[in-house]
C-alpha cells in the first residue's frame, strides 16, 4: 500500500467518523517560541489542549508534517530515527476517550485493506499501558480481545506522557506490532523494540502536573476539568509495516531516493548488512542518511525555509551538507542534488502536489546551497592542510581539538573529513578536545532553549485574562476610537491589579478596541484611552497569546480602574502612514514578482510609518535596472488609483483566487483576503488605504543581502517619499550651481571631478615616494660601522606611507656593498603613532643577525617579518628616535 493511500484511508476513517479533517500546519512552528519546527502532530492544537482558544471543534484528523533534529546522528543506525516524518493524528476535545480512542484505533488497524482498513494481523499486536491504567487494560482484553499476555503494563517513562513544563499530562498506549523472529528476540515490546516496533501511541490526557525535570520527576496535582485526547500513529513506520520493508528508509517516499543514490556512487544497498538496522554497513547507513535529509530538506525548502547561519535555516544547511558530504564519502564528487532532488520531489508530490509547482523555486535554493558547501569544502581543505603543515612543522602528532573544532564551527568543515584528511597526513586529531568544545557549545543552546521554554509559565497571567473575559474585539479595520471598558490591568510580572496611578506603566486589556497589536510585519498603533479622570498612554499594543489584546501604557492623569468604562482612541496620523506602508508592501511583493518570477516570495516585512522594508527570497542580487521599472510599475498601479478591499473568505476559496499565502505562516479556516483591484492579493490581517493612490509614491532607496538567498529592499511612502525626493532636488540643483551646467550634467560632472581627484592622488603618491628614497644614496654613503657591520638608522618624513617607508629600507640596502653586513633600519611617525621597519642584507644574516628578532627586541615583542625585513609599530609617536637607538644597540650586541 502506498504512503499517500494510508494517509488517504487514515483520514477517511476518521472523517467518516465525526471527525474535522485540519490541514497540516507548516513545518516552522511560527506560533510557540520554544520550537524551530513542528515536532509532533498534536502542536497545531496546544492552544486548545491548554485552554489558550476554545477548539472550533470536538473531534480533529490530521496528517501533520514533522521535523526533529535532536537525535540526528542517529539517522541511518535505526529503523526508528528520522528527521522528516508524517505523524497521523486523531484528537477528542472533551468527546470520546479512552475506550473511543482504542476502539477507534483497532477498528481501522485490523479491518480488511477491502474495507478501508490497514488489513493487520490481530494476533502479532501488543499494546502497552500505564502501571496502573486498570481502565485501558480492561477495555483492551475484554472489550477488544486482546490476550492478557500481550498486553504490557510499563512506566512512567514510557507510558506517561506531558509537554515536559507544567500543563495537561496522562497514561498513554502504545500500540505495538510483532515483525517476527528475524528481526529479535521473543518477549514483546520491553524485550525487544526493533522487533515489536510501535506504530501508534494513544495520550490520554486527564491530568494536570506541576513543576519538574525529566519524564518522571514531577508531581501529578489532579484531573482536568475536561479530557481530551491526542493520538499519533507514525505515517513512514506504518508505510514499512505495510509495505513489507525492514525500515522508513526502505518505503515509497524514500526508497527511490537511495537508489539513486546507490545508482550515483556504484554501491549495492543491502549486500553487507542485515535486516537490523543497528547491525548495517557503513555504506548502507550513508545511503540512509542521503534518503532521509535530502527528503527533508526538500520539505524544508518547501515549506519557505532558506539556508543560513542560524535558526531553522541553519537547520536546514546541516542536513544538507550532511547528505552531500556522505555522497562524497561513497565516492560521488560531482553535483548531488540536481540529481537527487528531483527523485524526491517525484516520491512526494501524491501527497504534497505544490512540492512539483513550486519546484523552481525549491531546486534552486538547494543547488545554490550545494555550490556554496563545495567552495567551503574547498576553503576548508586549504585550512586544514596549513595546519596539519603547521603541526608537521612543529614536530607534533596529533591536530589540535581547537583546530577541529574551529574547522567545523566557523566553516562548516565536518570532524569526520577532518578525521580522514589528518589520517592520510599521518597525524591524529584531538577528539576529546573537539568533543569538549562541541558539548560546551551544546550546553549553552540547552540553556537558552530552556530559558525560553518558561515561555508557557510566563504567559499564565495572559491567559487568565483570556478565560476571565474572552477574545478581545479588534474594531480597528472599521473605526480608529471606541467606548470601552478596562477588563483587566496588569502590573510587573503579569501580576493583576484593581488600579494604578499616574506615572506607573501598566499592561491594560479592553473588551474591545481601536487599536491594532502588532503583527504580520505591521507595527502596533499608539493613541490613548481615557478613563474617568485619568488618561493613559498608550505606547505599544501586543497579542501575546492569541485573542488577548494587550496594550502597553502609561499613566499620565489620574487613576484608571479595573471594570470602568473609558473610550480608546488611536494616534491617527501614524495609522494612516503605517497602512500606506503596508499596501505599498503589498505592491513590491506582487510587482517583484511580476519582474523575478513566482520564487520571489516574501520572506519578512516591516511596515511603519512612511516607509517600509521588504525581505524575499530570490538567489541572487537584483540589478538597477530591474529595481527601477519596480519603482516605475508600483507607481502606475498608484496613477490608477485602484480599491483596496478586503474581506474575509475560506481558505480554498482563496487560493483558487490567487490570493498569496506566505510562507511558515499558520492560517485558520477562515482567511482575510487584502486585494487592491485585480493587480495584487494576499491573505494579510494588517490594515490598509481605501485606494491605491492615497500612497502618493514609493521611492525605492536600496537593494541588499541579508543572507544566502534573501535580499532586502527598502523604500519610502507618501511624504517621507516626497521629502527625500525634494532633498535630493536641492543637492542636485546646488552641485548644478556650482558646476554651473544642466542638472541632467551633474552626474557626468561628478564623475569627472572623482577621476581627477583620484589622478591626483597618485601624482602625490610619486611625488611623495620620490621625496623619500630621494635621498637614499646619500644615506647608503653615511652608513656608519658598528661593529664590522654597516647601520643606517633613519626616520622617513612625517606622514610617510608604510610602503614608502619599507622602499625606503630596501633601497638603502640595496645601495649598500652587499659583500659587507649591513642592517637598515627607518622609523616613521603617523597618526600619532611610531613604526618601525628593518631591512637585514644576506652577508649580515650570515653573521646571524635577523630584522625579524631586531624589531621585535625593538617593540618589546611585538611586529612581524622574516630575517631578510621586519616591520612593526604601535608605540607613542615620540619614540620614533628611541626605536633607531634600540635597534643599533642590539646591532652592537649581535655582531
Amino acid at each position: 500500500m502506498k504512503t499517500a493511500e494510508i494517509k488517504r484511508r487514515f483520514l477517511a476513517h476518521f472523517e467518516a467518523n465525526g471527525h474535522t479533517i485540519v490541514p497540516s500546519a507548516p513545518l516552522p512552528a511560527i506560533d510557540d517560541p520554544n520550537l524551530l519546527f513542528i515536532n509532533a502532530g498534536m502542536v497545531q492544537f496546544v492552544p486548545y489542549f491548554l485552554g489558550q482558544q476554545a477548539p472550533p471543534y470536538t473531534r480533529a484528523a490530521s496528517v501533520q508534517k514533522c521535523i526533529r533534529t535532536p537525535d540526528i546522528d542517529e539517522v541511518g543506525k535505526t529503523s526508528r530515527h528520522g528527521t522528516f516524518f508524517q505523524m497521523n493524528g486523531n484528537f477528542s476535545f472533551g468527546d470520546y476517550f479512552k475506550q473511543g480512542a482504542i476502539s477507534l484505533a483497532w477498528d481501522l488497524v485490523t479491518k480488511s485493506v477491502a474495507d478501508g482498513g490497514f488489513g493487520l494481523d490481530p494476533e502479532r499486536i501488543w499494546p502497552t499501558v500505564y502501571l496502573d491504567d486498570d481502565e485501558a487494560f480492561d477495555i483492551w482484553h475484554k472489550q477488544v480481545g486482546v490476550p492478557v499476555e500481550r498486553i504490557v503494563r510499563r512506566g512512567k517513562a514510557d507510558n506517561f506522557w506531558s509537554m515536559g513544563i507544567p500543563g495537561p499530562c496522562g497514561p498513554c498506549s502504545e500500540i505495538f506490532i510483532d515483525r517476527g523472529p528475524e528481526y529479535g528476540r521473543e518477549g514483546g515490546p520491553e524485550v525487544d523494540e526493533d522487533r515489536y516496533m510501535e506504530f501508534w501511541n494513544l495520550v490520554f490526557m486527564q491530568f494536570e502536573r506541576g513543576p519538574g525535570t525529566g519524564k518522571e520527576d514531577y508531581p501529578i496535582l489532579g484531573e482536568l476539568p475536561a479530557k481530551n485526547i491526542d493520538t499519533g500513529m507514525g505515517l513512514e513506520r506504518m508505510a514499512s509495516i505495510l509495505q513489507g520493508v525492514d525500515n522508513l528508509y526502505e518505503i515509497d517516499e524514500v526508497r527511490p531516493i537511495l537508489d539513486r543514490a546507490a545508482e550515483l556512487t556504484g554501491k549495492r544497498y543491502g549486500a553487507q548488512s542485515s535486516q537490523i538496522a543497528s547491525q548495517s554497513h557503513p555504506d548502507d547507513v550513508r545511503l540512509r542518511v542521503i534518503a532521509d535529509h535530502v527528503r527533508t530538506s526538500l520539505m524544508l525548502i518547501g515549506d519557505g525555509v532558506t539556508p543560513a547561519n542560524e535558526g531553522r535555516g541553519y537547520v536546514l544547511r546541516r542536513i544538507m551538507r550532511r547528505a552531500i558530504r556522505a555522497m562524497r564519502l561513497l565516492g560521488w564528487q560531482e553535483r548531488a542534488m540536481p540529481e537527487l532532488l528531483p527523485v524526491a520531489r517525484d516520491c512526494m508530490a501524491p501527497s504534497y502536489p505544490e512540492l512539483a509547482t513550486d519546484f523552481d523555486r525549491i531546486s534552486q535554493y538547494a543547488y545554490a546551497e550545494e555550490d556554496a558547501f563545495l567552495s567551503t569544502l574547498r576553503a576548508g581543505t586549504t585550512i586544514l592542510d596549513t595546519a596539519v603543515a603547521e603541526t608537521k612543522a612543529a614536530g607534533g602528532a596529533k591536530l589540535s581539538g581547537d583546530k577541529a573544532f574551529q574547522l567545523h564551527d566557523t566553516y562548516g568543515f565536518p570532524i569526520d573529513l577532518t578525521l580522514e584528511i589528518a589520517a592520510e597526513q599521518g597525524l591524529q586529531v584531538d577528539q576529546d578536545g573537539f568533543r569538549r568544545l562541541m558539548a560546551d557549545q551544546r550546553s549553552r543552546a540547552k540553556a537558552d532553549a530552556q530559558a525560553r521554554k518558561t515561555g508557557h509559565v510566563d504567559l499564565s497571567a495572559y491567559r487568565s485574562a483570556l478565560e476571565l473575559g474572552g477574545p478581545v474585539q479588534f474594531t480597528g479595520y472599521s473605526e480608529v476610537a471606541r467606548e470601552s471598558t478596562v477588563r483587566a490591568l496588569l502590573g510587573d510580572g503579569g501580576a493583576p491589579l484593581a488600579v494604578a496611578g499616574e506615572g506607573e506603566v501598566v499592561e491594560l486589556v479592553l473588551d474591545a478596541t481601536p487599536f491594532y497589536a502588532e503583527g504580520g510585519g505591521q507595527q502596533p498603533d499608539v493613541g490613548r484611552v481615557t478613563v474617568g479622570e485619568g488618561l493613559v498612554e498608550v505606547f505599544d499594543v501586543q497579542q501575546p497569546v492569541p485573542g488577548l489584546i494587550v496594550h502597553k501604557a502609561r499613566v499620565v492623569r489620574g487613576e484608571v480602574r479595573t471594570g470602568e468604562a473609558g473610550f480608546a482612541e488611536i494616534d491617527v496620523t501614524r495609522r494612516r502612514a503605517i497602512s500606506r506602508s503596508h499596501t505599498a508592501t503589498h505592491l513590491v511583493h506582487q510587482t517583484m514578482r511580476n519582474f523575478l518570477g513566482e520564487s520571489a516570495t516574501q520572506a519578512g516585512s516591516l511596515n511603519a510609518p512612511g516607509r517600509l522594508r521588504f525581505d524575499f527570497n530570490t538567489p541572487g542580487a537584483v540589478s538597477a535596472g530591474v529595481l527601477r521599472d519596480v519603482e516605475q510599475q508600483v507607481n502606475e498601479v498608484l496613477l490608477s488609483d485602484l480599491e483596496v478591499h478586503a474581506f474575509i473568505t475560506s481558505q480554498e476559496e482563496a487560493r483558487r483566487l490567487g490570493a498569496m499565502a506566505l510562507f511558515g505562516e499558520k492560517y485558520g479556516e477562515e482567511v482575510r483576503v487584502v486585494e487592491v483591484g485585480d493587480y495584487a492579493r494576499e491573505l494579510c490581517g494588517g490594515t490598509h488605504v481605501a485606494r491605491s493612490g492615497q500612497l502618493g509614491l514609493v521611492k525605492i532607496l536600496s537593494e541588499s543581502s541579508i543572507g544566502s538567498g534573501v535580499r532586502r529592499v527598502e523604500a519610502l511612502v507618501g511624504i517621507d517619499a516626497f521629502s527625500f525626493l525634494a532633498k535630493e532636488h536641492l543637492l542636485v540643483s546646488r552641485l548644478a550651481e556650482i558646476y554651473r551646467v544642466p542638472t541632467e550634467q551633474v552626474g557626468e560632472r561628478v564623475e569627472q571631478t572623482i577621476t581627477q581627484l583620484r589622478d591626483a592622488e597618485k601624482e602625490l603618491e610619486k611625488l611623495r615616494a620620490q621625496l623619500v628614497l630621494g635621498g637614499a644614496g646619500a644615506l647608503a654613503g653615511q652608513a656608519k660601522d658598528v661593529r664590522g657591520v654597516a647601520y643606517v638608522g633613519t626616520e622617513a618624513p612625517e606622514g610617510a606611507a608604510g610602503n614608502d617607508v619599507r622602499t625606503l629600507a630596501q633601497e638603502i640596502r640595496g645601495r649598500i656593498d652587499p659583500a659587507r653586513p649591513a642592517v637598515v633600519a627607518v622609523s616613521a611617525r603617523s597618526g600619532g603613532k611610531a613604526s618601525l621597519v628593518v631591512a637585514v642584507n644576506a652577508a649580515a644574516k650570515g653573521r646571524g643577525i635577523s630584522a625579524a628578532d631586531l624589531v621585535k627586541g625593538a617593540l618589546s615583542g611585538r611586529g612581524g617579518g622574516n630575517a631578510d625585513l621586519a616591520q612593526g609599530g604601535g608605540l607613542p609617536a615620540a619614540e620614533a628616535s628611541n626605536l633607531l637607538a634600540a635597534v643599533e644597540k642590539a646591532v652592537a650586541e649581535a655582531a
